[in-house]
């Protein structure tokens, strides 16, 4: 039924819109006193008041105390969010691994679990995963169990496709192409469901949780089994007609020259067939060491094997350009670059990539600033657990018309 205009539906939808604001200003500053919150929200000190009494009745918001400053008159109390005021469950599923986390509305993680393997057919992983979100929905009180804002599920979109490029199985994994595992996952479980593209739920826990509290507007790059990429600007992910807006990883590249590289079928590659951790593990393999999972990969990242540095070499070669081409279209001040594991391979890959770029930028054209993402091997998880959050708590305008920002299904009883 299309909800009635006037007066009061105008006025309440300005009223949660500015009950969002606030959140989001508390989130990037809390603790923060009322003065606080009304100066970073632009609002009203007396709408201020009326908005965090009512998100304090809501159990969103908690006092800690008083500021004592020097300030003159009456210390002001500090507000901020309570960590038990919402809860959001992430299921991560990438094309080597299954992870499920359960977050509070701090961005906390309170509880995980992890299959690290090759993704299974869909009807073994939709088990494997009821079975990781019951268990976590048992560790919620009935009270937190009403604040559970939903589950989010991201996944690289077409997980059927570029198997060549990443060396993996197409028995498998052609049929994740015609499931739609948020829906069954919702038939499942009968709760709500939010999927996602796994660049953008990545990005948007950076923009919720991270970096995205002091910037509006960055790329965001992922470096896992491939590449995945987000777009935030204005406080919002770009998605793009089907959803794939951000996604670096198809950007056409020169051929490697790596020996341990397939060929491709034309004159030019993609990234991702580059630029992921599933091609260093190939080269790793094609050098005689074993990387059969991270905690192996690792391993030979933190032995500073040959084979690695050969692989970051070619790896910036053909991200230092794909990188630039990106900028040159999105006008962003920061890059927020994460992995999917550590060892020191981050860190290394910021510092060659910056230097690689800085001595080739075109002229008159500057680098912004890149920056490691806030939650490594974290943010697939966090940023599926984030979806729910955003969606109910984001003041972005178009996360309010969420049916055409993100898939969301609902099957609860």
């Amino acid at each position: 039924m299309k909800p009635a205009s006037g007066r009061g539906s105008n006025s309440a939808n300005v009223r949660r819109y500015n009950e969002r604001l606030l959140l989001q200003a508390l989130r990037r500053n809390e603790p923060a006193s009322k003065a606080d919150l009304a100066r970073h929200a632009n609002l009203t000190s007396t709408a201020v008041g009326s908005i965090v009494e009512a998100l304090a009745n809501a159990g969103l918001i908690e006092t800690l105390g008083r500021r004592h400053d020097g300030q003159r008159g009456q210390p002001a109390s500090l507000i901020r969010l309570d960590p038990r005021g919402a809860f959001g469950i992430g299921v991560r599923l990438d094309r080597t691994s299954i992870e499920t986390v359960l977050v509070n509305f701090a961005g906390d993680v309170l509880a995980r679990s992890a299959v690290d393997s090759v993704l299974p057919h869909p009807a073994a992983a939709l088990k494997i995963v009821q079975r990781d979100v019951e268990k976590m929905l048992d560790l919620l009180s009935a009270d937190e169990r009403e604040r559970l804002t939903g589950i989010g599920v991201a996944q690289p979109f077409n997980l059927g496709s570029w198997l060549r490029e990443l060396g993996l199985p197409d028995d498998t994994f052609c049929a994740w192409d015609n499931a739609n595992f948020a829906d069954d996952l919702s038939r499942a479980l009968s709760l709500r469901v939010f999927s996602e593209n796994d660049g953008n739920a990545a990005a948007t826990a950076e923009l919720f949780y991270g970096h995205g509290r002091q910037c509006d507007d960055f790329i965001y790059l992922f470096i896992g089994s491939a590449i995945g990429g987000g777009i935030a600007i204005d406080g919002d992910c770009l998605r793009g007609v089907t959803g794939n807006a951000g996604d670096i990883g198809v950007i056409p590249v020169p051929p490697s020259r790596l020996p341990s590289a397939p060929q491709p079928t034309g004159p030019w590659d993609i990234l991702l067939s580059r630029a992921s951790l599933n091609a260093l593990v190939r080269h790793l393999s094609y050098s005689g060491a074993v990387a059969d999972n991270r905690i192996d990969l690792q391993a030979c990242i933190e032995r500073r094997l040959p084979a690695v540095d050969e692989w970051i070499d070619d790896c910036i070669e053909a991200l230092a350009p794909a990188l630039r081409s990106t900028l040159c279209v999105l006008d962003v001040p920061m890059v927020v670059i994460d992995s999917d594991i550590d060892g020191g391979l981050l860190d290394k890959l910021l510092d060659r990539l910056t230097a690689t770029m800085t001595a080739n930028a075109p002229e008159a054209r500057g680098m912004p600033a890149l920056v490691r993402g806030s939650f490594g091997p974290d943010a697939g998880a966090l940023g599926a657990a984030t979806l729910p959050m955003f969606f109910n708590f984001s003041p972005r305008a178009g996360v309010r018309h969420a049916g055409f920002k993100l898939q969301e299904v609902n099957h609860a009883a």
